[in-house]
C-alpha cells in the first residue's frame, strides 16, 4: 500500500516500475519488488528470443522438410535465428577466398 500511494499515474508497465524505483532511492528501498521485477524482465526477454528461434526454426521446416538433409537444414536453421551476424558477413570475401583455393576436381 505504501508504494501505491506514492506511483505516479503513467506507470502502466514493470520496466517504468522498476525506472521508478531505482530513482526513488538507494538499494534498500523495496529490495525484494526491485528483485523480483529484475528477474520478470529478465525472464520475458530469454523467452521472447527462444519463441522467435523456435518460430523460425517451425518456417524453415514446414517450407523444405522433405527436400533436404538433417546437415543442411540445421545450418539454414542456424544462419535464419543468427540473422543479424548474417547480415553483417561480407559474402564476397568468403566466395573469393573459397575461389582462391586450389582446384578440388577429380579427373578419371
Amino acid at each position: 500500500m505504501l508504494l501505491s500511494s506514492r506511483l505516479p499515474e503513467k506507470i502502466k508497465t514493470p520496466e517504468q516500475l522498476l525506472q521508478f524505483i531505482v530513482s526513488y532511492g538507494d538499494e534498500s528501498v523495496f529490495p525484494n519488488l526491485r528483485i523480483a521485477l529484475q528477474i520478470l524482465l529478465t525472464i520475458t526477454t530469454s523467452i521472447a528470443r527462444c519463441k522467435k528461434s523456435f518460430s523460425k526454426l517451425e518456417l524453415i521446416l514446414s517450407y523444405l522438410r522433405a527436400s533436404m538433409g538433417q546437415k543442411r537444414l540445421c545450418d539454414l536453421a542456424l544462419l535464419s535465428i543468427e540473422k543479424a551476424v548474417t547480415e553483417k558477413t561480407d559474402f564476397n570475401e568468403i566466395i573469393n577466398t573459397f575461389a582462391s583455393l586450389k582446384e578440388r576436381k577429380v579427373y578419371f
